[in-house]
């Protein structure tokens, strides 16, 4: 099959880019490949949305009903210790007077019908699962097989992969993208750049009791219960329909190997300034999701011959103030803009994409939060005093900017750390990672290949179960890596069927022996509301 454009991922980015093109070019023949079973399946985000780049895409689109309907109407920002909370003034960057707490999955099933109405072709359920290259040039991508065993045999329902054929491919797959990391290889596109960094996000939604319920609070932690030396903070958004966005995101730089994201979610819960909100409360969902850290110095080239990256493929996130939508739309915009404007002189390389960002609002708000995120290299407290520093001193125009080092790099051996203190689950407000997965609606077709793939089956229990004290284990969110056997005859069991995509497994890995690919079209998790 053959189109003008192929755009690989309906999130944010990928859906502002198709519908960007068909607005300036009617007659562009556009595609998008989605993995989830449908759009925003796969879609996990806090989320606070700062609607900048939807009003200059859909400047009507409250008269067309997007699902924005709970503005922001307190900010407050706290530092936790064990027993106590002390509120600090809330920082510039997450002031969210005019912007809304929403699901960003939800925003992306109206982006969906608003792209499907301009006769954007959309696809779920067909992953990318390679590139295509010839002479050098990216002429699309292959969508994944169907019907292929475990061990590898075609069942009867074997289907085999397609080629779907662009002039041009625009890879919006989302942060840590598996078709996004080979391009980044295949071109040298992080040549010259700052390696990028990672958190990893968990998110559950509650339906609260109402007389606890704040519609338009949103509340930042920062402390408690990580160490002093170890990034990470948490998120609590009060919706107007009876629900409560609750999740922590811990940096994946940090050092100690018994450390678990997942188990630390559940303990900041019990947070005596947390606890209260889930009273009376029932969880309804849960999902995770790995988070670009990196900033603008961990931004790649963004073009190749035939294509670019756009969102969070290619790493917009702004950190200090927990958003990336509105930059991934916008990047979206610039690059359907970039082909638009070359159209007629095809199949040029899309220079005038990267040369758009360094001139847009997106550039200049990544400028000034460079060097936030990696000041909390140095701990939560010099971290927090170099960001006032920055923010108010120098006002993000500081002549130098801070570097970062691979996450994968920052675990210590095992004998340098203690494990910290985990509560048991009570049922009530912590729960096991199984009762968590299961929330997310999470499947996957048992008999087919794992997607998760060993270089050398031997490194778990030869290097990181004796180096590392097993960390696959623990930065899981989803329970899917699980050391079973006694002894010498220990062994990792992979439980591919768990995996709700969040990538951390492809980005901690110390010894990077994992390497996480797209498995059978509409398996992963189901979320709903996320």
């Amino acid at each position: 099959m053959h189109y003008d454009v192929v755009i690989v991922g309906a999130g944010p980015s990928g859906l502002a880019a198709a519908i960007r093109l068909k607005q300036l070019s009617p007659d562009i023949r556009v595609c998008i490949l989605e993995k989830g079973s449908e759009v925003g399946a796969h879609v996990m985000s806090g989320a606070v949305i700062e609607p900048r780049a939807l009003n200059e895409l859909l400047p009507d689109w409250k008269e067309k009903g997007a699902p924005l309907s709970t503005p922001v109407t307190e900010d407050r920002f706290l530092l936790l210790t064990a027993k106590k909370s002390f509120r600090l003034p809330t920082p510039p960057q997450m002031h969210n007077h005019g912007n809304y707490i929403a699901s960003l999955g939800d925003l992306c099933r109206w982006l969906g019908q608003q792209a499907d109405s301009l006769g954007v072709e959309i696809f779920p359920g067909f992953p990318a699962a390679s590139v295509l290259i010839e002479e050098g040039r990216v002429v699309g991508v292959k969508t994944g097989e169907f019907g292929r065993a475990r061990d590898g045999h075609e069942k009867p329902s074997y289907q085999p992969g397609m080629d779907i054929r662009g002039t041009y491919t625009l890879f919006a797959e989302g942060c840590r993208g598996s078709l996004s990391q080979q391009l980044m290889k295949e071109f040298g596109l992080r040549e010259g750049v700052s390696p990028q960094t990672y958190g990893i996000g968990i998110k559950e939604i509650w339906e609260v009791d109402p007389a606890r319920l704040k519609p338009g609070l949103v509340v930042h932690s920062v402390g408690w219960p990580m160490d002093m030396g170890t990034y990470g903070g948490s998120f609590l958004y009060h919706l107007n329909n009876g629900q409560v966005y609750v999740g922590f995101i811990t940096g994946l730089d940090y050092a100690n190997p018994y450390l678990d994201p997942y188990q630390e979610f559940q303990r900041f819960k019990t947070h005596p300034a947390i606890r209260p909100v889930f009273e009376n409360a029932r969880r309804i969902s849960y999902g995770a999701r790995a988070v670009n850290e990196g900033g603008l110095q961990s931004i790649p080239k963004l073009v190749f011959p035939g294509g670019a990256l756009i969102g969070c493929s290619a790493g917009f996130l702004n950190v200090p103030k927990i958003k990336g939508s509105h930059t991934a739309m916008k990047t979206g915009m610039l690059a359907a803009e970039a082909i638009a404007a070359s159209w007629q002189s095809k199949p040029a390389l899309l220079s005038s994409y990267p040369e758009s960002i360094a001139k847009s609002w997106v550039h200049e708000e990544l400028y000034a939060a460079r060097n936030i995120r990696p000041g909390f290299h140095w701990g939560l407290i010099p971290g927090l005093l170099y960001a006032a520093f920055d923010t108010y001193i120098l006002k993000g125009r500081a002549p130098w900017t801070l570097r970062h080092k691979p996450d994968h790099t920052c675990l210590k051996q095992k004998t340098q750390c203690l494990p910290p203190a985990y509560p048991k689950p009570d049922g009530k407000l912590t729960f096991d990672r199984m009762s968590s997965v299961f929330l997310s609606s999470t499947n996957h077709e048992e008999d087919q290949p794992v997607h998760l793939k060993l270089a050398d089956p031997t490194v778990p229990t030869r290097i990181n179960l004796p180096e590392y004290a097993g960390p696959e284990a623990r930065f899981c969110p989803a329970g899917v890596y699980e050391f079973v056997g006694d002894g010498a005859e220990k062994r990792l069991q992979i439980n591919a069927q768990n995996c709700v995509h969040c990538k951390t497994c492809d980005i901690k890995d110390p010894t990077q022996n994992i390497t996480w690919v797209t498995p059978e079209g509409g398996g992963g998790p189901n979320y709903s509301g996320m």
